[in-house]
């Protein structure tokens, strides 16, 4: 870390509270130059707050703000911006009809003799991502026409454009593709060497170890601690966020003599996107499924649902070989699955809690299955969501809470298979050991689970087996408590095993 002596940017005793509700308690954090400084905590710890009142959105209660060792009070989010702070949000706020130079300024438009003049914001924004080093992306290009990761690249051009010296990013991550992060890792240590001061929410461990300088973690809204992140373990991380040990953060597995009967078979299956699959799931096991991205993994478990079918080999569920060739069938057969995408895939967002947990049934079932499980408070506490009733809409829960809504509705048809892609993608860590003990309380019903995880160290801490997946085949298998070695090894080809 090459920092400035004086802070950037100052945050001291800040407290914020809504209709009487305290949020914020006494907040400290300071941000330098040329630093990568990490927020943590679980959701509700505050991070969010906090990063709304460096942005100008809240006024805090009480507390000072300095902004390179001069005293700053915003009264909204333009003081934040002329003060050279700006915030990059997890949804971005990009119009994709308009060109990049459009978006980079809008609503602040160079005027040349009364027309906006299209050739300076076009050659202001090149100069801009030639900057940052970013030769892909052109600024008469459509912001359609990009990908996720380019279009957080306009994003923090966006705020670059402003003359920000600080920038706020909150889970930039959440919505990239596994080989779109380290795109990510590069654009942060960029701006990183050229002295922006950058403060990095995530919920992603692995990639605050990787970038951040240092690590503040908050907790119920109070400083719990701050310190150079190669001072820091991960264990050291998760203590001071929820209060107990790494080596707690995952239930215990079963031992191989609780598995029951083969619930899901494959038998040299496949498609256009997989081949040759062979594996075997039983009642009451945790299958990991690795593999990098574009491996095959969720091809492999939209297949099993019947999204894009197999077309050769054979499926197999509770020992009878099936054809499944829509999500009808699959649900039918006792199949579910959790999407990676559980806002555009997984839930009506609009819809209440007690709707999006009927929604399967009620779409795919008909007779007597159809009843099952239809008290919705009794699975609602199953799942231990927190809302403020059945009756809430679904986009006012956290990420975690909508997470187990996906799971409550799937366990309203009493599935059999349950394939998990991504379960705990976006979440904190609270959050994440909630589902984790789901998982494992389902396996133990005789549910047998088979789990997608970019998170070697989920698939690690949760599988009783991993099987691995490379260019749309398995590429091996290996047992519970393999090391991360062993997994990356099977999934970039550079050794094969004794697949299942």
């Amino acid at each position: 870390m090459t920092s400035d002596a004086t802070p950037r940017v100052r945050l001291s005793a800040i407290t914020k509270s809504f209709l009487g509700v305290p949020v914020l308690h006494g907040v400290d954090l300071d941000l330098r130059g040329g630093e990568v400084h990490a927020v943590m905590g679980e959701n509700g710890a505050g991070k969010s707050t906090l990063l709304k009142v460096l942005a100008g959105v809240h006024r805090p209660d009480s507390g000072t703000i300095e902004v390179d060792g001069e005293a700053a009070s915003f009264a909204g989010p333009t003081d934040a911006q002329r003060a050279g702070i700006a915030i990059i949000h997890q949804e971005f706020t990009l119009l994709p009809h308009r060109s990049v130079a459009e978006n980079v300024y809008l609503g602040r438009e160079p005027v040349r003799r009364m027309q906006v003049d299209r050739r300076r914001m076009v050659a202001d924004t090149r100069k801009l991502l030639d900057w940052l080093g970013e030769d892909g992306i052109d600024p008469t290009d459509a912001v359609s026409s990009l990908s996720v990761a380019q279009r957080q690249v306009v994003e923090i051009v966006k705020a670059l454009s402003t003359d920000a010296r600080v920038l706020g990013m909150d889970e930039p991550t959440a919505a990239l593709a596994d080989h779109e992060v380290e795109l990510l890792y590069d654009l942060v240590r960029r701006l990183r060497e050229r002295g922006i001061a950058i403060l990095y929410v995530s919920h992603r461990m692995r990639e605050v170890f990787d970038l951040s300088d240092r690590i503040t973690v908050l907790k119920d809204g109070r400083f719990v601690t701050c310190a150079p992140t190669g001072e820091l373990t991960p264990d050291d991380l998760v203590r001071h966020m929820v209060g107990r040990e790494l080596g707690d953060y995952y239930p215990d597995r079963a031992a191989p003599e609780d598995f029951g009967r083969v619930r899901l078979a494959l038998r040299d299956a496949g498609n256009a996107r997989v081949r040759d699959l062979n594996l075997e799931v039983r009642a009451g096991e945790i299958v990991g499924l690795a593999g990098l991205q574009g491996s095959g993994r969720s091809a492999l478990a939209r297949a099993v649902f019947g999204v894009e079918p197999f077309t050769t080999g054979r499926m197999e569920v509770d020992g009878a070989a099936q054809r499944v060739t829509r999500p009808r069938t699959a649900v039918r057969l006792g199949i579910a699955l959790v999407t990676e995408d559980r806002k555009g895939d997984g839930l009506a967002l609009r819809q209440s809690v007690r709707d999006n947990t009927l929604l399967v049934r009620r779409a795919a079932l008909r007779g007597p299955r159809s009843r099952a499980r239809h008290d919705v408070p009794s699975l609602l506490d199953l799942v231990t969501v927190v809302a403020r009733g059945e009756h809430q809409e679904v986009r006012f829960l956290s990420g975690g809470n909508q997470q187990k809504v996906v799971l409550a509705k799937w366990l309203a048809v009493e599935p059999r298979v349950l394939l998990v892609d991504e379960p705990t993608r976006g979440i904190d860590v609270g959050a994440k050991r909630a589902v984790h003990e789901l998982l494992r309380d389902l396996a133990k019903r005789g549910v047998a689970v088979l789990m997608i995880s970019s998170e070697l160290p989920e698939l690690i801490g949760m599988s009783d087996r991993i099987l691995v997946m490379h260019a749309g085949a398995l590429a091996g298998e290996l047992p519970a408590g393999a090391s991360e070695g062993d997994v990356m090894a099977l999934a970039t080809g550079h050794r094969a095993g004794a697949a299942a």
